[in-house]
């Protein structure tokens, strides 16, 4: 970008010091210094006044907002990994360019995925709780038990860069048996691992469920006929996208005790999330922190901002969606 005005640009939440720097120098970028999420109205005006937005993946960009008389954004340079929250369809047919940050979070969401399961599985937020509260007599051998998860099965659903990290981890460092579902078969895995046939059968199979799917369809991949299949002491994680499960048929599981636990990072309508579900204390539940490191929120900034540059130079995107 050399010369004439610069591109503007709306950035719909706060990024690290260093990102919004670089964005500000850059372009006439417009941030939200409130951090909080843009009304549709908002948002739907920002697509008439920007030539980019830099949404997250809470911001739900809609075929109205891409397809509007008046449109001016261009690009819409998603800070995240997954683009559900983007009509890509309608993005596609008014020429609208989406891109996404992959591959950055990958470690740091694995990493959270291993520590909702073993959260879950030794029933560390009932134990804080009960200290928390004052209702803690001292150390019981009986008290407080949770389940080990060493040489235990692992079920994937979805197999892609953050599944795959999160078996590694599992296998490895706990002796995990892995098995999986992804709609083809995963070859050169650095860990032993068997494909099954249906979602179904993974969820049959396993004492632990890691979802690894994106989410943004018409129904949820993981239903309530799925959670039906689980053992009574399995446990349910998800790292992934609140609408790719079933959230209402979890719940009702979790507190009929037809499954041991659950560990949840992500919720169907963020950032609501049931009091039904907050009142359990089967369930570990964190505020969509996946990819919440300095680090890598850092570096999807950047890769966000490196879309942006390359659009704008007329060259290749390094994530380009379409």
């Amino acid at each position: 970008m050399s010369g004439g005005a610069r591109p503007s640009l709306l950035v719909t939440r706060r990024l690290p010091a260093p990102v919004e720097a670089r964005l500000d120098k850059a372009y006439d970028a417009t941030f939200n210094p409130d951090d909080r999420p843009l009304s549709p109205e908002a948002l739907a005006a920002a697509f008439c006044k920007h030539d980019a937005v830099m949404p997250t993946v809470s911001d739900r960009i809609t075929a109205e907002m891409l397809q509007a008389e008046g449109r001016r954004v261009q690009i819409v340079a998603n800070v995240g990994v997954g683009y559900s929250n983007i009509d890509v369809d309608a993005a596609t047919q008014a020429g609208v360019v989406v891109s996404n940050t992959p591959n950055v979070l990958t470690d740091a969401t694995a990493d959270l995925a291993l520590l909702l399961i073993l959260a879950a599985t030794r029933r560390t937020y009932a134990a804080e709780k009960r200290l928390r509260e004052g209702r803690w007599d001292g150390f019981s051998i009986v008290g407080g038990l949770g389940r080990s998860i060493q040489g235990k099965v692992l079920g994937i659903i979805g197999m892609g860069r953050i599944g795959r990290a999160t078996a590694a981890r599992a296998a490895a460092g706990f002796g995990m048996e892995i098995v999986y579902y992804n709609r083809s078969e995963i070859g050169d895995l650095p860990f032993t691992a068997q494909r099954l046939e249906s979602i179904g059968a993974v969820m049959a199979a396993a004492d632990v469920v890691s979802i690894h799917v994106p989410g943004g369809g018409a129904a949820p991949l993981v239903t309530a006929d799925h959670i039906g299949l689980m053992k009574p002491e399995a446990y349910l994680i998800n790292t992934a996208r609140g609408d790719s499960l079933d959230q209402a048929a979890l719940v009702a599981a979790l507190a009929e005790g037809r499954i041991a636990g659950a560990g949840l990072d992500v919720f169907a309508n963020e950032p609501e999330v049931p009091e039904a579900l907050r009142a359990l204390e089967n369930v570990t539940l964190l505020p969509h922190l996946g990819s919440a490191t300095r680090e890598v929120r850092e570096a999807m900034g950047h890769l966000a901002a490196d879309n942006l540059d390359a659009f704008f130079m007329g060259t290749a995107l390094p994530s380009r969606v379409v």
